[in-house]
């Protein structure tokens, strides 16, 4: 062994320790072993699509990128900032995308209600803030049984669990239903009161946890005023008519009719811990008004006051009533509530609103039964010192604060009291009335007071009692009616429709009757004020008021026993005006046509009425614009049906030839006056003329004689309106608008002729001047424009075919006529352009045509008629002479001159006969050729 190691170790020596490698000359040498290689060599990676990202494209997501399917899974999560965090994430989609919610509300709804027993605090929080600011207002106006049924279960659920905090919050969240669902109360009214009876319990928690209690004890409050009453038995009917709608929630619905018959039994148990927790914050409440004690009590109260409504208006009875009596004993006990020390004005407040509404429950209770005389005294006592601004520490709105709930009381409270309380109560409650604002709460209530006090559904005073105290009190509420509308202006529309409605019943019942007519002076103001001192009327509040309103002061109007001169003129500017609505202008003719009939309003002031507003409505305006124009067109539409509903009044007024002749005198006045009255105007009471007035005409000399004068310049003024082209033109609507102009004077041309005479022979010398006064002098200066003007109303008139007639008649002033232009023509020719010399001469020869037809028909009229006189013979053998001549020349003169067809031989055979019985000279030379 020791030689086999010996022999290896020799062999070792005989290794060499570093190899040497033989290297070839020019060769490249290789890299040293410990090099590092600096060379990258990869592969791409491919990966299949990210179906994550996809799938999210287009939906709704929140700040970190979830969409709200993800948020309501997370909201079941394990870990108590996830599911915060999704709750949050929820709210941001919501108020960023809307439309999620509307398409996914019950499932939301479904998934959060879960959470509102969640274990942790803010989730809780989180989830109350979502519904309130977010859920809840969207969803309002949808079905609400859906919601009830989806919230209340867990609702419940949540009141009966074994943390407080959890219950306390459940009665959050109950308020929170019941705000946005009132339905919700009454569908589930017994069991809502009997959690809130468990929660008040004193083994619960004490008085120092106030800021959890404050928040259970409004939320009970705001329940409980939800309750039904007689004041309010409509809202029971509409809940009942609501749940008739939730087919599918029927068989969760009470089963009786009212929906609160099963609730009485509840509310008995309920009150006496209400009364018991008011003991307990008694002597803490005298000690000190930390804010929320004083919270808790009013929460209290209200409660109280909500329970004993509920009795005394709806379900009470004689059991009810006793027990009521004993256990409020307690509460009228220790009133009124003061402080035991000296309290700041803040407090003081307090102690007073407190005490309201104590006044308020034993008030009510005095509808069901008389109440002990000691306490009695003392509630008057506050009534009349709260009344009279004694008690308020504060200012003016908290003296009215604390006092509008008392006036509702004060009707009743005089039908109890005695003469002298009864005095005290009036005359505060009417310094109350005058001192408050129009516009305030408090006037609206005084007002609904005064109307139950002056029409009391149950008798409490006769209006016209002996008492004169009570009447002059009665005497100053109605003088404050005309003033109070004109304050009220039309800022608070609802006061002013309580003013007009006690104006209404007082009109109607027809007692101060005398007060009623001298509020009409003060009533002007209300309407309008007319004239002022630059002309314009000041239009009062009537006008700025909804339509409602206008008319139920439009019918206050009838029962004023005589309608005052002043006020018909101020409702006769308000007719004046644009403003007013058509169908309002057209009821107040029907009331004031209604008020003539029932002899509240003198005849002439009733005409004077008519005629103003026919002579003074304004159609036309000096704007030429497109838009302006329309409403012109609007404007004499609608005073077209005005003239037509005032000529439909005339004969309801009276015998038609005594209205007439009181009409006549006014009319043809306004119609003559200068300047000229609108051509609307004048066509209106024209119209009014002719609808009075028969044939043979009732007009006195004097009035023909005005007309003869108005008529050329009205009738002038109608063509020029019109555009020359037109007429004639057989356009059916230009037709209609020139025949309902000219209508009233061929009416009265056909039942006087002194008019038509008087209008011609006018007619005929405006020809060759001088130029009418009026709005037309401008364009009357040319004198082309005047001959053609009056040629063209003779052409209108031979357009009737019964004016035609009339005419023919007055062949030597329509030749007059012809004779001043052909004047005008050789005086003033040489001033005149060619273009005027054109038009003077055609409208010479269409005049000269008609002319031509007017002499033939009078010699008909004279040949048939066989009395003329050998002159007129020589005339007429004359004319035939002429005819023969010109028919030579003129191809379609018989068409022209001998209209009715007859030839012209049997003329000719008609003058001999009569030429042969009188046997003139030379006659028959005429004749034969």
């Amino acid at each position: 062994m020791v030689q086999h190691k010996a022999q290896m170790k020799k062999k070792q020596k005989r290794g060499v320790d570093f190899k040497k490698i033989k290297r070839k000359i020019g060769r490249k040498l290789p890299p040293p072993k410990n090099t590092t290689n600096t060379e990258v060599k990869s592969k791409a990676i491919i990966l299949p699509e990210q179906t994550l990202a996809s799938e999210k494209a287009g939906l709704a997501v929140s700040k970190k990128g979830l969409t709200l399917k993800e948020l309501l899974q997370q909201t079941s999560h394990h870990n108590t900032k996830v599911r915060r965090d999704a709750l949050i994430g929820i709210r941001d989609i919501f108020l960023n995308h809307p439309a999620e919610l509307k398409m996914h509300r019950l499932t939301v709804i479904e998934k959060l209600r879960e959470r509102m027993s969640d274990e942790d605090k803010m989730v809780r929080e989180t989830l109350f803030q979502l519904l309130k600011t977010v859920i809840f207002p969207a969803c309002k106006e949808d079905n609400q049984g859906t919601f009830i049924s989806l919230m209340m279960a867990y609702v419940f659920n949540a009141m009966t669990h074994l943390a407080i905090d959890v219950r306390l919050m459940a009665f959050k969240y109950l308020d929170l239903v019941v705000q946005y669902y009132p339905l919700s109360f009454s569908m589930y009214a017994d069991k809502i009161i009997q959690h809130y009876k468990e929660i008040l319990q004193k083994n619960q928690f004490n008085l120092q946890d106030k800021g959890k209690l404050k928040s259970v004890l409004a939320g009970l409050a705001h329940c409980l005023s939800l309750l039904p009453c007689d004041n309010n038995s409509s809202a029971v009917k509409n809940a009942v008519a609501d749940r008739i709608i939730l087919h599918a929630y029927e068989s969760q619905l009470h089963e009786d009719s009212s929906g609160f018959s099963v609730t009485a039994k509840e509310l008995k148990g309920l009150l006496p811990i209400l009364v018991g927790g008011l003991q307990d914050f008694m002597p803490i409440l005298v000690m000190t008004t930390e804010a929320q004690s004083f919270d808790c009590v009013l929460s209290i109260l209200k409660s109280i006051d909500a329970v004993v409504k509920f009795f005394v208006y709806g379900k009470g009875n004689r059991s009810d009533q006793d027990a009521l009596q004993v256990l409020l004993k307690k509460l009228f006990g220790v009133f009124p509530l003061k402080p035991t020390h000296q309290s700041s004005e803040k407090g003081g407040n307090r102690y007073s609103f407190l005490n309201v509404i104590i006044s308020e429950i034993f008030f009510c209770l005095i509808d069901w039964s008389a109440p002990p005389s000691v306490f009695l005294d003392k509630f008057l006592v506050f009534i009349v010192d709260t009344l009279s601004e004694k008690i308020v520490h504060s200012g003016k709105a908290s003296s009215q604060k604390h006092s509008l709930s008392l006036i509702p009381f004060i009707p009743k409270l005089i039908m109890q009291v005695d003469s002298t309380w009864k005095l005290h109560i009036l005359q505060a409650f009417t310094e109350v009335f005058r001192k408050c604002d129009p516009e305030s709460s408090m006037k609206l209530a005084c007002l609904s007071a005064i109307e139950e006090m002056l029409f009391p559904k149950n008798c409490w005073i006769s209006p016209n009692t002996s008492d004169s105290k009570i009447v002059d009190f009665q005497i100053s509420w109605i003088r404050e009616i005309p003033l109070l509308l004109t304050r009220l202006g039309e800022k608070n529309p609802s006061a002013s429709k309580a003013v007009l409605l006690l104006q209404l019943h007082l009109g109607q019942s027809g007692t101060f009757s005398q007060e009623l007519d001298n509020m009409q002076l003060l009533l002007r103001e209300f309407y309008s004020i007319c004239p002022l001192h630059n002309g314009d009327i000041s239009y009062g509040p009537f006008m700025k008021l909804d339509r409602e309103i206008q008319e139920l002061s439009i019918c206050c109007l009838y029962y004023f026993s005589f309608l005052d001169p002043s006020l018909l003129q101020s409702l006769a500017a308000c007719c004046l005006c644009h403003d007013l609505e058509p169908s309002l202008l057209f009821r107040l003719l029907e009331v004031m046509n209604c008020v003539y009939g029932a002899g509240h309003i003198h005849i002439a002031d009733y005409i004077s009425f008519l005629i103003t507003l026919l002579s003074r409505y304004q159609v036309s305006s000096e704007s030429n614009s497109l838009n302006v124009e329309k409403c012109e067109k609007s404007k004499s539409g609608l005073f077209r049906s005005v003239t037509s509903a005032v000529c439909s009044c005339l004969p309801q007024i009276g015998d038609d030839h005594l209205v007439f002749k009181m009409l006549e005198g006014a009319v043809i006045d306004q119609i003559s006056k200068k300047p000229p009255l609108a051509l609307e105007n004048t066509c209106a009471l024209l119209r009014l003329i002719a609808t009075l007035d028969s044939k043979p005409t009732k007009l006195s000399d004097q009035s023909i004689s005005k007309l003869g004068n108005v008529l050329p310049r009205y009738l002038i003024h109608v063509v020029c309106s019109l555009r020359e082209e037109n007429i004639g033109s057989s356009n059916t609507n230009h037709t209609s608008r020139i025949r309902y102009y000219i209508l009233p004077c061929f009416l009265l041309f056909h039942r006087s002729v002194k008019i038509l005479y008087n209008m011609l022979t006018v007619m005929s010398s405006f020809i060759s001047g001088p130029y009418f006064d009026g709005q037309n002098d401008h364009i009357m200066v040319d004198h082309s424009i005047r001959i053609v003007a009056a040629v063209n109303v003779c052409l209108l008139m031979h357009e009737d075919v019964g004016i035609q007639e009339i005419l023919s008649c007055y062949k030597k002033e329509i030749d007059s006529m012809l004779q001043n232009i052909v004047r005008v023509m050789s005086d003033e020719g040489y001033k005149l352009k060619i273009e005027e010399k054109h038009k003077i001469q055609c409208a010479y020869d269409r005049l000269k045509t008609v002319t031509e037809s007017y002499k033939w028909r009078w010699m008909q009229r004279v040949v048939d008629n066989c009395c003329c006189s050998r002159k007129d013979l020589w005339q007429i053998s004359a004319m035939l002479y002429n005819v023969y001549l010109l028919t030579s020349i003129q191809r379609d003169f018989k068409t022209l001159i001998i209209p009715n067809g007859n030839g012209i031989h049997w003329m000719t055979q008609k003058v001999s006969l009569a030429m042969a019985d009188q046997k003139p000279k030379n006659a028959s030379s005429h004749l034969g050729h």
